[in-house]
């Protein structure tokens, strides 16, 4: 049996009482579920009355209107926030001391305040009339700070032998930083990039608070606007909109997934020949190995001992 390098292999009591405390929390979870969905169902809120209000066109277009709603402040924070990003990282790794020091006030005031104060802020004191660009300046400037920590912590993570390289070939600092440093912080750091972005995209439901219809906040408007059998179908609002959140998620983590994958392969820009023109190249090698040695055989013999008698 191995063992793992953060605890030891549990023994046969421990394996017995593991099991025993998994079976009773798969139980507790199960019946707490169960509990859940009998209370639901005696008030009403799986009915299908509750269900049925999304085949209706104006709901369905409302739901439709949040997501693309939500899809454009995510877009603009999102690159925003990587741009905001690469500047703040490469401001912090800067050598001047005043800009290295404005980088890390910066970052250390816009991770320390809440981003709901932030958005309020943004939208109350500058941009009223605009809650879209106010959600979208909000989250570049928290996200922002936080993707350039992680670029930071890339660039660190990049050995030291090759900026020595790099200044020894006579690249200046901005060529250093541009060609060989950032490229790699990106690829070694890309998944925890991606997941900053799923977190944008998720802290898009914040804009309710500025009053923007981004999905969260129409979602709301649903189920406070109809009313079916007496009653307002929060339930199955949330489970529809908490699904559509999900599904936006997981295809922004599958982007990433291949985007990573993508990153492994080597990229040295000689194509690898087909399997018979690896044939052909493996004979041509073959034939240059023979013609090589019979040239050294050949001048081994005129080396040989007529030769040096004659010297």
């Amino acid at each position: 049996m191995s063992a793992s390098v953060l605890f030891d292999a549990p023994g046969p009591k421990a394996v017995v009482r593991n099991r025993i405390l998994a079976v009773a929390g798969a139980l507790l979870i199960a019946g707490l579920l169960a509990f859940s969905i009998v209370r639901l169902s005696d008030k009403g809120h799986l009915a299908p009355e509750m269900w049925d209000i999304f085949n209706y066109s104006g709901i369905r277009q409302n739901i439709f209107d949040g997501i693309l709603a939500t899809l454009k402040a995510f877009g603009i924070a999102a690159v925003g926030s990587v741009a905001l990003g690469v500047l703040l990282a490469v401001a912090r790794l800067s050598e001047h001391k005043p800009v290295r020091w404005f980088a890390t006030g910066f970052i250390e005031l816009f991770r320390s305040i809440p981003l709901l104060i932030t958005i309020y802020a943004v939208w109350a004191g500058f941009l009223t009339d605009y809650s879209m660009w106010a959600l979208a300046v909000g989250l570049t400037l928290y996200n922002g700070c936080v993707q350039a920590e992680v670029l930071r912590a890339g660039v660190n993570s990049v050995p030291k032998g090759q900026r020595e390289a790099a200044y020894a070939l006579g690249m200046s600092k901005t060529q250093v930083m541009v060609t060989v440093l950032l490229p790699q912080a990106v690829r070694a750091m890309l998944p925890t990039i991606i997941s900053q972005l799923v977190v944008t995209l998720k802290d898009t439901s914040l804009g309710y608070i500025i009053l923007y219809p981004e999905l969260l906040n129409s979602a709301r408007l649903i189920a406070s606007n109809t009313l079916v059998n007496g009653q307002y179908p929060y339930v199955s609002t949330i489970v529809v909109v908490g699904v559509v959140y999900v599904a936006m998620c997981l295809a922004l983590s599958g982007l990433a997934t291949w985007i990573e994958k993508r990153g492994r392969r080597a990229k040295t820009g000689i194509g690898t020949p087909p399997a018979g023109e690896s044939a052909l190249l493996s004979g041509d090698a073959g034939q240059a190995a023979g013609t090589a040695i019979l040239i050294q055989g050949d001048s081994n013999q005129i080396g040989g001992p007529g030769t040096g008698g004659g010297a």
